[in-house]
C-alpha cells in the first residue's frame, strides 16, 4: 500500500503509528495512515482488516499521593 521511499510500516507491524498519514481530519478526530490504519485521538485503532485497537494512552503521572 506504501508507495514512500522507505517504505512506512505495515499495518500488523508493531510500529504502524509511524506510517505517514494520507488524511487527517482533527475535526472529526482521526487520521488515515498510508499502511491503511485508522488512528483516532483517544489513540484507538482501527486495522484495515477490520479489527481494532483499544485506545492505549499512557497514564497520566499524578501529582502528590493519594492517602
Amino acid at each position: 500500500m506504501c508507495a514512500h521511499n522507505l517504505p512506512c510500516p505495515t499495518a500488523m507491524a508493531p510500529d504502524r503509528e509511524a506510517a505517514r498519514p494520507v488524511a487527517h481530519r482533527p475535526e472529526q478526530g482521526w487520521s488515515l495512515l498510508c499502511n491503511g490504519v485508522l488512528v483516532f485521538e483517544d489513540t484507538g485503532e482501527l486495522l484495515p482488516d477490520g479489527r481494532i485497537v483499544a485506545p492505549h494512552r499512557p497514564l497520566a503521572l499524578t501529582v502528590g499521593s493519594a492517602a
